[in-house]
Parts: structure tokens; sequence; C-alpha cells
């Protein structure tokens, strides 16, 4: 009896003690450290999961310890299995000659034994089942911009401003032998709008490459100082400024039997814009978005990629505000003749089967919501594989639509943010999901919607954290339009009492902050300060990305007006809330985060009582054609919009606590923007404060970003004055 009482007496101080190491497991508090560079509080993910060319495979990388290895799965199977060890690997480089690699190499699959990747300038291909390296070819030492062809055999790069291709047993071509610095061939064009992220195009057998030929000499030169070495060196740069001269874009094609190029005959003006290029299945042709510098009018033109000839402009789209075009033509397989074609005409961006006379036969999708992605068609080409907000703006799902009914289904199953991947034959797809609930899943799911196989189901890497509520929710705008908010509360939340607030923003084209994926959108920064004792609130306004053309385009010609109308609507639901003290209020942004945090410090000066502006937009005029003219207009016709947005114009209204941050090589909000505002912030006797990262272009990464996060986080600190001190 005496020894049951003892027993009962443990095991019920176990169980106290058991519950105590819980509590206290889940009152870690976060480091500055741990927000912004701790990859252990990332969800777990599988790195490199990919499918493998010609079969229903897929391969992923496995962390043994310090031992990399290659795995391989079937989307029927529920096993996978070791295929290779970076060991062997090394193993097998050596004997090739090559020199040991330290992790694994990014694997390009050429079929289901082999596949190739590139290490110390060389492309290797490896063969499983011989289990030898064999070096394919090489490149350069100073090669950027690589692209394999889609036969896997050569590579195109660029050194310089000229462009080469890498053939196994021949030496280099050089596409271009361009000696002025200011004609750049085979990189991205137009700054990388509309969709554009590279500058050559291989055909579908890799015969023949098309490329960009950026003729810059036009745009003025644009002043970067390094400042690393004695004395500083000049970096100059070509940056068209809205207004300005723009650069002058055509297109290559180089036949690699021929070894000759052949300039497509895309006529004037030169200061056009050549977006979505798209090669023709049985390469003859290639198709271009020719778009007009004011962006209100675009032309799907074909061109004879032998001759350069123009041959038919398929079909055009107009706006009075703008179009904006950034996919490229999705042809049906087995049909030379047909393709689908995003278009926003309907207001959304929707999906339409086109043949190439240029007849539409259907509309695919419709709706109040987007098409946001293109997976790929089915094998027999009767079905198309897209990614959507039809369920709702916050969420991401997988659909198929018959092509021959433009009937649409959703395979997709879990309310949150699904991302796939097609496999080759179009059987199946890797769904990667997360939710505000859920940190990440991994499926294989077939084209019927069938979950074949679980291949991940992360664990919260935060459980040991000590985190605050996270809502979603929306509000009216002043139209009754919806805005969707997150808010983060504080642990241990209390509504009786009073804390103060920080807004973080954006607020711009093509940005989405608050969604239901993990976190709902947040970063780990944000529940720092929810921990240091603040409410942390965001807002989607008008302007911002994945709502339509009406939501984004409200903003037409009057950047920064509707937007801070609807961060003030934010504002008053927040003073509308017994706990938030309205008088402690803080707000931080960048890029077009800064341009709306400077112009509501500005425009709304008593609302917030401190602001922190990284890399701002100040002056439209000093900012990118591309960009700036689609949303403005020229200076030249929109005189008001200009001088209305022009922040220098409103630095006296100044009266809270402003801190504003650049990086002193931004390439993208060029360092002119705050310092124009500095200097007329002396003239006019206004302080605020400043600060600058040496040798940071547009956004300030790595360990440096740590000192800049608890640079910003000190500034609210000392003026807001949270309840709780955490660790910087």
């Amino acid at each position: 009896m005496q020894f049951q009482n003892h027993f009962k007496r443990f095991a019920l101080f176990a169980l106290l003690l058991t519950a105590a190491l819980q509590l206290q497991a889940q009152d870690k508090m976060l480091t500055m450290e741990d927000a912004i560079i701790n990859p252990a509080l990332n969800p777990e993910n599988l790195r490199q999961l990919n499918w493998i060319k010609g079969t229903d495979d897929f391969s992923y990388l496995k962390q043994n310890g310090k031992e990399a290895i290659l795995m391989r799965g079937n989307a029927k199977a529920s096993k996978q299995q070791e295929i290779l060890t970076l060991t062997k690997l090394n193993t097998a480089l050596q004997a090739a000659g090559a020199e040991v690699l330290k992790g694994f190499p990014q694997v390009q699959w050429v079929d289901g034994s082999t596949f190739i990747f590139t290490a110390q300038n060389k492309v290797y291909k490896y063969d499983l089942k011989a289990g030898k390296a064999q070096a394919v070819t090489s490149y350069a030492a100073e090669a950027e911009n690589t692209e394999f062809d889609p036969t896997l055999q050569r590579l195109a790069y660029t050194k310089g401003n000229n462009l080469y291709i890498s053939t196994a047993g021949a030496p280099d071509v050089a596409v271009t032998n361009e000696a002025n610095a200011g004609i750049v061939n085979g990189q991205a064009a137009h700054r990388s709008e509309f969709g554009i992220s590279k500058g050559t195009f291989w055909s579908p057998n890799g015969s023949s490459l098309a490329f960009y030929r950026m003729d810059q000499t036009m745009v003025t030169d644009y002043p970067l100082v390094d400042v690393t070495p004695l004395p500083a060196k000049l970096n100059n740069i070509k940056y068209p400024m809205a207004g300005g001269k723009s650069h002058h874009v055509t297109v290559g094609v180089y036949n690699l039997n021929s070894k000759k190029t052949t300039f497509l005959k895309t006529g004037e003006p030169a200061d056009q814009y050549l977006t979505n290029i798209t090669w023709s299945p049985d390469e003859k042709s290639i198709y271009i978005a020719v778009l007009n510098r004011d962006q209100n009018h675009l032309k799907l033109n074909q061109y004879d990629a032998a001759t350069g000839n123009f041959v038919k402009t398929l079909l055009e789209e107009k706006h009075e505000k703008y179009v904006e075009p950034e996919h490229g033509l999705y042809f049906v397989p087995g049909k030379n003749n047909q393709f689908v074609w995003v278009s926003e005409r309907s207001g959304f961006d929707h999906l339409y089967l086109f043949d190439t006379n240029g007849k539409q036969l259907r509309q695919l999708t419709s709706g109040n919501w987007m098409v946001t992605d293109i997976l790929g068609f089915s094998k027999n080409g009767k079905e198309l594989y897209y990614t959507s907000t039809a369920e709702s703006p916050l969420e991401r799902h997988v659909y198929a639509v018959s092509l021959d009914k433009g009937k649409s289904t959703r395979l997709t199953q879990g309310s949150g943010t699904h991302s796939a991947s097609l496999s080759p034959a179009g059987n199946y797809f890797i769904d990667n999901y997360s939710s505000e609930a859920t940190p990440r899943k991994i499926w294989v799911v077939d084209t019927k919607g069938k979950t074949r196989q679980t291949l991940l189901t992360a664990k919260d890497p935060l459980t040991a954290y000590k985190l605050g509520e996270t809502t979603i929710f929306p509000i009216k705008a002043e139209d009754g339009t919806d805005l969707y908010t997150r808010m983060i509360t504080p642990p241990d939340f209390d509504k009786t009492k009073k804390y103060p607030v920080v807004v973080y923003l954006y607020g711009g084209p093509h940005v989405q902050l608050v969604n239901n994926s993990w976190l709902a959108g947040a970063n780990l920064w944000m529940h720092l300060m929810a921990q240091k004792g603040y409410v942390v609130f965001t807002i989607d306004s008008r302007g911002s990305g994945s709502r339509g053309l009406a939501f984004e385009n409200a903003t037409f010609r009057q950047l920064g007006t509707v937007e801070m109308a609807d961060q003030l609507r934010g504002v008053e639901y927040l003073k509308s809330l017994p706990y938030v003290d309205a008088n402690r209020m803080g707000i931080h942004g960048w890029s077009f985060g800064g341009f709306m945090t400077t112009s509501l410090m500005l425009h709304s000066p008593e609302t917030f009582k401190v602001g922190v502006a990284g890399g701002p937009v100040i002056d439209w005029k000093y900012y990118e054609i591309m960009y700036t003219e689609r949303y403005m207009d020229t200076p030249e016709q929109n005189k008001e919009g200009y001088e209305k947005a022009n922040l220098l114009n409103y630095i006296p209204n100044l009266k809270g606590k402003l801190l504003m941050i650049h990086g002193t090589v931004d390439d993208v909000v060029v360092w002119q923007h705050s310092l124009s505002f500095l200097k007329k912030a002396v003239d006019e006797g206004v302080l605020l404060d400043y600060f600058v990262y040496p040798g940071h272009p547009h956004n300030v990464r790595g360990k440096d970003r740590v000192h800049l996060m608890r640079k910003v986080t000190q500034y609210l600190d000392d003026t807001l004055k949270p309840e709780k001190d955490a660790a910087l």
C-alpha cells in the first residue's frame, strides 16, 4: 500500500513536471536572428522535388546527417528509394577529373536513368546505371544567364553584353559580337516587366535560339558608386526614367545549322515592347505580344522564324487605362494550330482557346476571379490544368478545364494555398500545400483529384515559441469593396489593456500580403513585434494584386491616393477597437511600401507617431518607364497626377518621427529618391532620421538584414514604447 501511494505521488509529480516543461517549451521568445535568418523556423520542405523526364517518377534530396542523398519515388507507389549519395557522386566526379562538390548540385533529368548538372564551369552527365559521371561541355567562368536547350545538349549563356552557345564536342559559338557596351544581347529586356524573366528562347527541338537584342545607347547613364575601393568606383547603369528615352529592343533568331542570325521585322516605333515570345511547335513561327509604349494597345503578331517577315496579327486588345500581357501562348498537344491565351479582357485573367488564324474557339474560364498559373495539358490535349482564386482571393486551388466544353473541375482539397507541378505525361501533379494552420503538406495527386500518397507532413517549427493570435478578415473600402486584413495580437492578449500598433504595408501592384497560407502570409518579424506587445496590422489596399483589373487600376494616374484612403480605413477600424492605443501607432514598408509609409506620414500627419520608410519612391519622375508609365502615363500626359504624388511637395506637413533607409547602390528605386527628400527637408528646416546600407541594392539581405530589422524595431520601440523588450 505504501509502495502504491509512493508510486501515485511520483506519477502526479511526473505529470506536473511534464505540464510545466510543456508550458515552458511554449514560452520561448523570438530573437531577431530567429525572425530573419534561422532556417530551422521555416516549415520543412523537400529540396529539389522534381518529376523525372519521361516517367511518372519524381526525385528529391534528403539529408542524413552530413550526407545528402538523392531519393526516387513513383506516383503510384508509397515507398521511395535512395538512388545516389553525394559521396558516390563525388567519387564519380573525381574519376572524371573534377573537384569534389560540397553540396548536391541542381539536377535536370535527361531521361529515367541520366541527369545533367553544372559544376566548376562544366556541364556533367551522370548515368545512374553505370555509376559514372562524364563532362559534356564547358563554358566561360564569367558566364551568366545560362539556359539549356530542350534536349539538354546545348547551353546558351551571356558573357558581358554578348550571347554564346556551348555544345558538346565543339568550341563555343559567339552568337553576337557587339563591341558597344550599350547594346545587350540575350538578357531580360524591358526592365523585366510583362512577365519577362530571361532573354533567350530555345526552339522546341533546340535547333534555333531566339534572343533579345536591347539597344540602350539612347538611354541616359545613371551613376552608382561603389564605396568599397579607395578611391570609390563609379559604375554607370542604363536607367530609363518616366517620360525619357526608352531602349529599343529587337528579337534575333540564331539558326544552329546555318550559323546565321535573322532579326524579326517587328517594325516601328522602336520603343515599343516585345513581350511573351513563343515558338510554334513546328519551329516555323515565332509569336510576340507587341505592346505600344502607352501600354493600352496590344497586338499578338506572328513572324516567320526563317526570314523574320511579319506574317499576321492574330488578335488585338485595347483598354483605356492599360493592357498588361504576362503570358505567352500555350499550344495544345497534337494540335499545332490551337493555343490557349491568357487575357484580362473581362476584367480578370482568364483562359481562351484560339486557332492560329486568330479565331476565338471558346472562352474556357470565366468569373470574378483570377487564373494565376498554367500547369500544363493532359497528354491527349483534352484538358488543361491551372491554379486560380476561384474559391477565394485568399486561396489558390488546382483545376482541370475541358478544352471541348470549357467546364472546370477543382482537383485540390483543403482550404488554403496550393502550388503544383504537373508530371511529364500530365497524369499526376505534386501539390505543395499550406494554410494558416498547416505549415506544409506535400501530396502526389492524380488528375482526377485523388490523393495517391503523402510525401511530407511538416511539423510546426514554432511549437516552442509563444506566439500571438493571427486573424484574417475583411473591412470595406469607401466604395464598398472588400479589403482583406491580417491582425496579429500579442501573446497573453488582454482586451482590457491598451496596445501600440505597427502597420506593415506595401499597397502596390502585383503584391498580395494577406492570404490563407502558413502564418497568413506574415513573417516572423511581425510575430516578434507582437511578442514585444504590439498589435501588428496589414491591409491589402486597392492597387494590390490578385483581385482583378478594376481593383488594381483604381489607382491609375493617381498612385498613392486610393491606396492611402484604404489604409486610413484600416486605421479607422483600429481606432474603433478598445484595446488599441490610437496615440501610439507606427507604420513601416519598403519600396512601394516605403512610398506609402512616407505618403501617410505627410498626408495624415496626426495618424502615425512614427514611420520607417525603406527604399521609398519619392517622385515618380525618377522611376523606370515601363512600370511608371503603365500606372501614371508620362509626366507630360499626367502633370497633375505626378505633382500630386510627388512627396517633396508635402515635407512641411511632417509631425511624427520618420526614419528613411536606402541602399547606396539601389538600381530599382535609385538612391536619388530619398536623397532628394533629405535635401528638401534640410531646405525646409524639417527634421527626420536617415540611414544607409553601403553596397546594398534595393533589398538588404543576409546577415545585414538582421541589422536592418534591429534598426527598424529600435526606432519604433523608442517612440511607441511597447510593453516588453524582446531580445534584439
